[in-house]
């Protein structure tokens, strides 16, 4: 109980001071890092939650499927066929090859691992989260199509990671198990199989008959939100059980709603968003106390080599290359490539390591993953507010001849308590 005391604490003094910290590059994030790192095991000691705790396992389990399905209900695809251009060159281009980028790092770094290993390991890591430099999506003042398109990345990337880690973890347990090897193939196309079929089913099913009987004012407003978050679990439980991947399953039910229900997602979203904020505030207290805390001590310099690469050349070079003859300023092209935090998916993505794999190589995986995030929490949330008005003020003195002012829709951003 008292690790639930120094949560419900932690986030009623953070809304006591929210307002005043919103002025200030001080992100929640970095807040509630920061308190796991104090109560933890390396800190004063009172919260003792290890990371084979069934209620962390929970935790992790939840706040993965809300997050992605709200990541891929916010992301309108029809509202983007006319400014697919600069997210279509960052997922399209940038990420596969910061994948192979990065899975090229980890050998040369980290030898002790395999190919799967190296290849999960820069998987774990591929996805961006916004919400750790909000400023980056929600000032006003940058260009809507700069920071609408660092946001359908951020939303997107995530779920479309995810085959990905679950083909490496598939694939890192087959080479750990020879005898499982030659099935791995078998196993990873029920799982993506089966989650899509789930998904596009919970996903299309609802989405149908609830905009049926809205309109038929059978649904009252708490329940079209409940119903919303319905989908989502129903999706990831139904995957589950056949043997598919429940969080694929989230994914593509998210899409398949915001695609078909688009004019539900509002009230919904705002509803499923909040409660995603709270598990994420959450989540991001046990990885300090859990996960960062212990990770203090093990630092070497392969691990704190790859940690600043993944930052910077990981995934700066792909993105610069992807942005290649763009017309946009440099700065402009410098800005998207370093804004590419690394948060809650890849904290959610190591849990999963580490509760589906064993061995040095998963321990190694999620050590790098851990430092990752946790630097990145504070060089991304520090410079985000900074760089962003910086930004702004200068492309504020252009006549709007520059690709950066071209029109493009707003989309809702990860919601995050700032």
């Amino acid at each position: 109980m008292a690790e639930l005391l120094v949560i419900s604490l932690a986030i009623f003094g953070y809304a006591l001071v929210s307002e005043r910290l919103a002025m200030s590059p001080v992100t929640a994030p970095m807040v509630f890092v920061a308190v796991g790192l104090i109560v933890g095991g390396s800190g004063v000691g009172v919260f003792d939650l290890g990371l084979d705790n069934e209620a962390v396992s929970v935790v992790v389990e939840a706040t993965l499927v809300l997050v992605l399905f709200t990541d891929a209900v916010r992301i309108d695809l029809r509202a983007l066929r006319s400014s697919w251009w600069l997210p279509g060159r960052l997922l399209g281009i940038g990420l596969p090859l910061t994948l192979l980028l990065g899975t090229i790092v980890a050998l040369v770094l980290l030898p002790d691992l395999t190919i799967a290993e190296a290849a999960l390991i820069a998987a774990v890591l591929a996805p961006t989260d916004a919400a750790l430099g909000q400023a980056v999506v929600s000032d006003m003042r940058l260009p809507v199509r700069l920071r609408q398109g660092l946001n359908v990345e951020s939303g997107l990337n995530d779920g479309i990671v995810l085959p990905v880690v679950a083909i490496c973890l598939a694939w890192a347990g087959a080479e750990a198990d020879a005898e499982g090897f030659g099935e791995w193939g078998a196993f990873v196309a029920s799982q993506i199989g089966l989650g899509v079929l789930c998904g596009v089913v919970a996903g299309a099913g609802g989405a149908w008959l609830l905009r049926r009987r809205s309109v038929a004012d059978r649904v009252e407003g708490i329940y079209r939100q409940l119903a919303t978050i319905s989908i989502a679990v129903a999706g990831f439980a139904a995957a589950s059980a056949v043997d598919g991947n429940g969080f694929i399953a989230a994914f593509t039910a998210g899409l398949a709603f915001g695609h078909l229900a688009r004019e539900q997602c509002a009230g919904a979203q705002d509803f499923t968003a909040d409660q995603g904020e709270l598990l994420s505030v959450v989540t991001f207290t046990i990885f300090g106390a859990a996960l960062a805390g212990p990770a203090l001590d093990e630092l070497t310099w392969a691990v704190a080599g790859y940690v600043v690469l993944s930052l910077t050349v990981i995934r700066m070079a792909p993105v610069l290359l992807s942005l290649w003859r763009s017309r946009l300023l440099l700065e402009t092209r410098v800005f998207a490539a370093w804004f590419g935090p690394r948060g809650l998916a890849s904290i959610l993505f190591a849990l999963l390591v580490f509760e589906e794999l064993e061995g040095s190589g998963a321990e190694l995986i999620v050590l790098v993953a851990t430092w990752t995030v946790l630097v990145s929490v504070y060089a991304h949330g520090l410079s985000a507010a900074p760089w962003a008005g910086r930004l702004a003020r200068r492309l504020a003195d252009d006549s709007g001849t520059l690709p950066e002012h071209a029109p493009a829709p707003e989309l809702p951003t990860r919601r995050t308590i700032r």
